[in-house]
């Protein structure tokens, strides 16, 4: 896992893992595609892994950037289709980007 500043989701390949780190919670959010994550971490919203939109972070001055998840910033993200969570200040940002599959040409000889 690599520590970072920012991140954006949408750059992040499908079944990347951002562990998010708050003033308050722990979040493990697997990125999917788009705004379409699993999250977990929050005991009454996502206690279990559960399909939810990234909205992105909100700044200090309730600027939203989407799809980003900024350290300073307020994770902002959509469960249950109808449910928006703000979380409190991310401390620390993890990625963890899944292995590259080897090509077929590298595996046969």
């Amino acid at each position: 896992m690599t520590s970072a500043e920012v991140v954006d989701c949408r750059s992040l390949p499908s079944g990347s893992v951002v562990d998010v780190e708050t003033k308050s919670r722990h979040y493990r959010i697997e990125c999917l595609g788009g705004n379409a994550i699993n999250i977990s971490g929050h005991p009454e919203y996502c206690p279990e892994p559960i399909s939810a939109r990234l909205y992105g972070s909100v700044d200090k001055q309730g600027i939203l950037e989407f799809g980003v998840i900024g350290r300073g910033m307020y994770l902002r993200f959509l469960v249950n289709e109808r449910q928006p969570v703000t979380t409190t200040r991310v401390v620390r940002l993890r990625v963890d980007q899944p292995k590259p599959a080897p090509s077929l040409s590298s595996t046969i000889h």
